[in-house]
């Protein structure tokens, strides 16, 4: 099994937020990262409770961001950077972290992480003038950790096979859900998964 999760960026996104949303759960992801940190906390949870609604109506996980109380408060589980995960307060929380090396995904594992993302694997927009890691740096992450290691960055249908045959758990997807057909975009990844595109 290898699973697909959609990190959001609604500043990326050419429509209403929420429809996006909706169009992204239809899809059929495996999960949602509700990753708009920018956001005050007021305004995250409320887009939060949200963005949890549509993903339990489509059956998607629904994981929140940065916010740990907002995780708590909604009894969701929660990505951190770790920076902010190593101060948390972990008490009756889920959780999971960005990491960017072999040492913090180690430490991230023995802070009580249930996953962690290992990246930016490819070049990206997202990380500008930043060469990827590559396919070796996420090797040697699966191979330090016995959790669930998800690859990002720069993630698409004509590199996923490379990293399902890593050794990862997944990958994550941010620009190709956000805009554009994002049926479409999950058809290519599937379909690249399974064989179908060379």
């Amino acid at each position: 099994m290898f699973d697909i999760l959609c990190v959001t960026n609604r500043k990326l996104c050419n429509e209403d937020f929420l429809t996006r949303i909706e169009k992204v759960a239809c899809a059929g992801p495996n999960a949602i990262i509700l990753r708009e940190k920018d956001l005050p906390e007021n305004e995250y949870k409320s887009l939060a409770i949200s963005v949890m609604e549509v993903c339990s109506r489509h059956n998607v996980r629904c994981i929140l961001h940065t916010y740990a109380q907002v995780a708590r408060e909604l009894g969701a589980p929660v990505h951190m950077p770790m920076p902010l995960l190593r101060s948390l307060d972990k008490s009756g929380l889920r959780f999971g972290a960005s990491c960017h090396s072999v040492d913090e995904a180690v430490e991230a594992e023995r802070l009580g992480c249930s996953y962690i993302t290992a990246g930016h694997i490819f070049e990206t927009d997202c990380k500008k003038d930043l060469p990827g890691r590559g396919i070796e740096f996420l090797h040697s992450v699966c191979n330090a950790v016995s959790i669930p290691v998800y690859a990002i960055g720069g993630i698409n249908a004509s590199n996923v096979r490379r990293v399902a045959h890593s050794g990862a758990a997944g990958a994550c997807v941010m620009s190709g859900a956000m805009s554009g057909d994002v049926t479409q975009f999950f058809n290519q990844l599937n379909n690249s998964l399974s064989g179908e595109i060379k």
